[in-house]
């Protein structure tokens, strides 16, 4: 019963935007204290027991006594390492101990010699956001837009340093725009994915998201059939909302260790999906675009189901067919590639378990965190798969 009252309690602050007074309470359950009981008056938490609601963990960390050489060297398995999911610090982000320390982002990390990358602001009645515009070398005729949105406690500029999206975008003349979100919204800059009124079309997060795409689509020469959207973590939850709610505005999306559209509605059932996977059944299924995932199937912050649940809601029709391709990168991650094909034989959807991956973004650049270069190249394979999918009428 008293488990039952701290989760009650929980989902009332959550629905009233209290979110770090929430994710205390339910650390207080998993260590077995007690807590108020419900009631109209505001609930006080000892400021050391506050922790923001992300559900990213401990990043890859590149000091800065170390050299870049050393740093790009270091396997996942030394820099990530995940608590246990059954408890709140797979949600809170508790297993970073004091500030991170990393090697400071150069400009030959993020983005390629005699290219752009400028700062933006997009501003409606719901609020405002700030982003980063990579803008290719050549950019005469209407280009593809590629959207990317950044895990829990990373940046724009840290995010384009470990997929290294800019250099590919440079080879392949895309552009491609990094949505931020601040602290003010989520106090770890995780995209709040698991807000009912962040996972609708023209409300709340997911407009804001849309609004820059489109600000972008009118300031600069974008084809508008080849418009993209991907993310890791958060942004990979964040990235199948957009491809739920907006799926006349994208053509395809990229989730990487993510979640689907609808997985949790607060943070208890966040923490469950977590844990466990979640969402709505198969025969609910939202995701209407084409669909490449990417997960570890040894995330130990987001589990690997989430990533199953993805590519069958997008994919697993009754008249589709899959093919099953087993690779290993060359001295690192073995993988099962998953291709699904609809009845015109036509690729759907594509499913990349990295078999002794975490939460990490596979085959990038250790410049960024939360990167893991012994896996395949995501970057490269979920652009490949874009731009084999424009938009159809």
């Amino acid at each position: 019963m008293l488990n039952q009252n701290i989760v009650r309690e929980a989902t009332r602050l959550t629905r009233a935007g209290r979110l770090v007074e929430a994710t205390a309470l339910l650390q207080l359950m998993l260590r077995g204290e007690s807590a108020p009981e419900p009631s109209g008056r505001t609930t006080t938490v000892a400021p050391s027991r506050l922790e923001p609601p992300t559900i990213d963990l401990k990043p890859n960390v590149a000091k800065k006594t170390e050299s870049r050489k050393t740093a790009r060297s270091t396997s996942v398995e030394q820099r990530e390492r995940p608590t246990s999911l059954g408890g709140i610090r797979a949600l809170s982000g508790f297993g970073m101990r004091g500030s991170v320390t990393r090697t400071p982002l150069s400009t030959t990390d993020i983005v390629p010699e005699g290219t752009q990358f400028t700062t933006g602001t997009f501003r409606s009645n719901v609020g405002s956001r700030t982003y980063k515009l990579f803008v290719p070398s050549s950019h005469g005729e209407p280009l593809p837009l590629v959207v990317m949105l950044h895990g829990c406690t990373q940046s724009p500029d840290d995010f384009a340093a470990g997929t290294r999206m800019n250099f590919l975008a440079e080879e392949r003349n895309c552009l491609v725009v990094y949505p931020e979100q601040p602290r003010g919204a989520n106090q770890s800059k995780c995209w709040n994915w698991f807000r009912p009124g962040d996972q609708k079309r023209d409300g709340g997060e997911p407009s804001l998201i849309a609004g820059i795409t489109r600000q972008i689509m009118r300031d600069y020469s974008i084809d508008p059939k080849r418009v993209y959207v991907a993310g890791l973590s958060a942004g990979g939850a964040a990235a199948a909302i957009m491809a739920a709610t907006y799926s006349d505005l994208y053509a395809a999306a990229g989730i990487h260790s993510g979640l689907v559209c609808g997985a949790a509605r607060d943070l208890p059932s966040a923490l469950a999906a977590m844990r466990q996977g979640g969402g709505p059944k198969l025969a609910d299924g939202v995701l209407s675009v084409p669909t490449i995932v990417f997960h570890g199937d040894r995330d130990a912050t987001v589990h690997p189901v989430n990533g199953e649940r993805i590519f069958e809601q997008g994919s697993k029709k009754p008249s589709s067919k899959a093919k099953i391709i087993k690779g290993q990168v060359p001295q690192g991650h073995a993988y099962t590639r998953t291709i699904m094909t609809n009845a015109r034989g036509l690729v759907i959807g594509e499913h990349w378990n990295v078999h002794g991956a975490g939460h990490s973004w596979s085959g990038g650049s250790s410049a960024g965190s939360y990167t893991d270069p012994n896996g395949p190249n995501a970057t490269s394979e979920m652009l490949r798969f874009f731009l084999e999918h424009p938009l159809s009428n």
